[in-house]
Formats: structure tokens, sequence, C-alpha cells
């Protein structure tokens, strides 16, 4: 049995929003432990890692949108769900 969430997760669109989401949320994480733990090795470190996660994740949605020959976008995802 879908829940609607679930049943609302598989529209591409949805998904598609919800990984850039994501990918922004992995970028501000880079910025602010690189500029809440300084110029120490540790800031370096977390600042590399959450890049590398954000650039995982631009890669994944990628290769989603390759899929999927009627996506138009994030832009006219956003655009039509507000509506």
């Amino acid at each position: 049995m879908a829940t609607a969430a679930g049943q609302q997760l598989r529209d591409f669109g949805v998904r598609s929003l919800l990984t850039h989401v994501i990918m922004a949320a992995g970028l501000g994480a880079a910025v602010v432990s690189g500029l809440l733990f300084g110029e120490s090795q540790v800031g370096l470190v977390s600042f590399v890692a959450f890049l590398n996660f954000t650039a995982g994740m631009w890669i994944c949605q990628s290769i989603h949108a390759l899929g999927n020959p009627e996506y138009s976008g994030v832009l006219n995802v956003l655009r039509d769900n507000v509506r």
C-alpha cells in the first residue's frame, strides 16, 4: 500500500526537486563547516567532504535527468508546483 508521500515521490519532478534541496544543503554545510572551524585541518577536511558530497549529488542529478526525456529543468518543476 503506497502512502501519499510515496506516491508523490514517484513523480520525476518531485525527486529532482528533492535532489536539488539535498545539493543546496550539502553546499551550505560545506560553507558553514569551513567558516565554523576556520583554517584548521578539521575545517578543511569537513569542507572538502561536504563539497565532494554535493558534487556527487550533482552527478546523480545529471544522470537522473538524462534518463528522462520530458525533464525541462528544476525551475520549471518549481514553477509548476508553486501554482
